[in-house]
């Protein structure tokens, strides 16, 4: 069994490390879902990674999965820089508009990415195609190797049936792996329940930072002042499970 941390900092990328997960998927901006990190971001994650994986997220904003040709080209170069930084792999995902796989464009990322010898990992846009079970089978057909979902809801927990139902059908020709709404508390039920092979969540806290000075005259938001990082803790009771 293997645990995916997600990440939206080169902080949370060691503390993903120190703790024991096997990868993360590195992201930007978790606040609206996550896109694409910065290049910088990601050439100093793998710089320090080592056995940990890193898969880097493709988006290019955020919103829904139906992408103009300008965004797509922005998902072709950003997989190469990828690839060339030494990330293991890419998170990608692209649905036309009737809810539909996007399967010609998804398996031209996948060449690309497979071209700097990456792997690939579709992406929470499958909970939005129109009939997951189809939606398996064309993201198994264009080449991915696994399929990050809640089963079509809001969170994995109450995916957990169509979860299990998924993973059955699958069989060894994809792995599904679970995510949305995971914590040390509900894991144990979902392994269960499900059979996982792999398991995806944030596991973060809101941690307090060091600033001592504050403007009065400016009003203090508290995400100014506060920030969600990954918890170490989390994490090693995930793992124990």
């Amino acid at each position: 069994m293997k645990l995916e941390i997600c990440i939206d900092s080169v902080q949370g990328a060691l503390i993903a490390k120190s703790s024991g997960a096997y990868r993360v998927e590195l992201c930007s901006n978790l606040l609206e879902g996550g896109i694409t990190p910065s290049f910088g971001m990601v050439q100093e994650v793998c710089l320090f990674a080592d056995d940990l994986k890193v898969y880097t997220l493709i988006r290019p904003r955020g919103g829904d999965f139906l992408y103009s040709d300008e965004e797509f080209e922005i998902m072709q170069t950003d997989i190469c820089s990828c690839g060339e930084n030494g990330c293991d792999g890419v998170v990608i995902g692209m649905l036309n508009a009737d809810g539909t796989v996007d399967k010609e464009r998804c398996r031209e990322l996948i060449e690309t990415a497979k071209g700097y010898d990456m792997g690939v990992t579709f992406h929470r846009a499958f909970d939005r195609s129109n009939d997951l079970f189809q939606a398996m089978e064309d993201v198994i057909e264009i080449g991915c190797e696994r399929i990050l979902t809640s089963g079509g809801y809001d969170n994995a927990i109450e995916g957990k049936d169509v979860l299990r139902q998924l993973i059955e059908k699958a069989g060894q020709r994809i792995i599904i792996m679970p995510g949305a709404g995971v914590t040390p508390e509900n894991a144990k039920e979902l392994i269960q329940y499900t059979g996982l092979q792999e398991l995806h969540g944030t596991f973060r806290s809101m941690y307090t930072g060091k600033m001592q000075y504050k403007n009065p005259n400016l009003s203090h938001p508290e995400q100014e002042y506060n920030f969600w990082m990954t918890d170490a803790e989390k994490i090693k009771k995930i793992i124990h499970l």
